[in-house]
């Protein structure tokens, strides 16, 4: 870094959840003043400080927030910014970026390891290991399957190339439908989800949390979809609403389900998504790869050489619009 530069990181001081991403910034930016904190009592105590704040908002709660009197960046370590957003509004100038690009390969992989073991029926194949059972059947190729991506943010468009590189065909929803997206054969804008549902083998949900998503899938999106298709949701639980799609999952409404995201989190013991035979459930986990913190700090790095010379900040979030 050149005198002026360093001069410019002494003036900023970065308040990071966590010790990793403190550690990596440190050695990266010698000259800048970083805090780390690990609970919300060293939040509070050091968030007045803050000029900026790495972290989600599990980690910094409204009441944390409304003490960072100093704050000009939020870096979110998420690509979803929901539980954050009401109060970074309260905050007058405040840019709010997210980790957008740290996600998309390891959500792809989830959803397209997901959606060949739905369409294998691998549910079946353990319960008839476990009973010493063998019953061969015919299973169509999935590049006969037609996959349909709600949202084609960055998540959903390398959910989109995977499945097209798998040979399916590809359907997506997007507010702007004026650019062609890889990978899509198709493109359809938010009022074509109904459409797309009609179409789709297996729809799988990536849109932010927003207003306009809370409860997008309920009973009467669920019963345009055909009896032999699979929703897929690693999105945000509040994206569906939870008890109509049970009752329709029990109705055989819909064949089945892959859920990464729940209204509630942990899943609650009673929840009877647990023990149906045809929902696949796992704890919110396609989006953390085993380097997420080096990913997230090379995003940030760049981001926060960017804020210490002045220049505009890449994965800035409209917070009029929420993403």
């Amino acid at each position: 870094m050149t005198s002026s530069t360093s001069s410019a990181s002494d003036a900023v001081t970065v308040l990071v959840h966590g010790s990793e991403v403190a550690r990596l910034a440190r050695e990266r930016f010698p000259a800048l003043r970083v805090l780390s904190a690990k609970d919300t009592a060293s939040l509070e105590s050091q968030v007045a400080d803050a000029d900026v704040i790495v972290g989600s908002g599990i980690d910094f709660p409204p009441q944390v927030l409304d003490k960072a009197r100093r704050l000009r960046w939020f870096q979110s370590t998420s690509a979803g910014i929901d539980a954050i957003l009401p109060t970074c509004n309260r905050i007058r100038d405040l840019m709010v970026t997210n980790a957008r690009g740290v996600h998309g390969d390891s959500i792809a992989d989830f959803v397209m390891t997901g959606i060949g073991m739905m369409h294998w029926d691998f549910p079946r194949f353990m319960q008839e290991q476990s009973r010493k059972e063998w019953h061969t059947r015919p299973v169509p190729p999935i590049s006969q399957k037609t996959l349909g991506v709600v949202g084609l943010g960055s998540i959903g468009a390398a959910i989109a190339r995977r499945g097209k590189g798998a040979g399916m065909t590809v359907l997506g929803t997007k507010r702007d439908v004026s650019t062609p997206v890889e990978g899509v054969d198709r493109l359809l804008p938010p009022d074509g989800l109904a459409e797309l549902l009609q179409l789709s083998d297996f729809v799988v949900l990536a849109v932010p949390l927003v207003p306009e998503t809370t409860k997008l899938i309920g009973r009467e999106q669920l019963r345009l979809m055909r009896r032999s298709s699979f929703l897929v949701n690693i999105a945000r639980g509040s994206v569906v609403a939870e008890s109509e799609l049970v009752k329709e999952l029990q109705a055989g409404t819909i064949a089945g389900a892959l859920l990464d995201v729940f209204e509630q989190e942990p899943l609650p013991a009673d929840s009877p998504l647990w023990t149906m035979p045809n929902v696949l459930v796992a704890p919110h986990v396609s989006g953390y790869p085993s380097d997420y913190s080096a990913r997230l700090f090379e995003i940030f790095a760049a981001n926060l050489q960017r804020f210490i010379e002045k220049k505009p900040l890449q994965n800035v979030i409209d917070l009029t619009r929420g993403y």
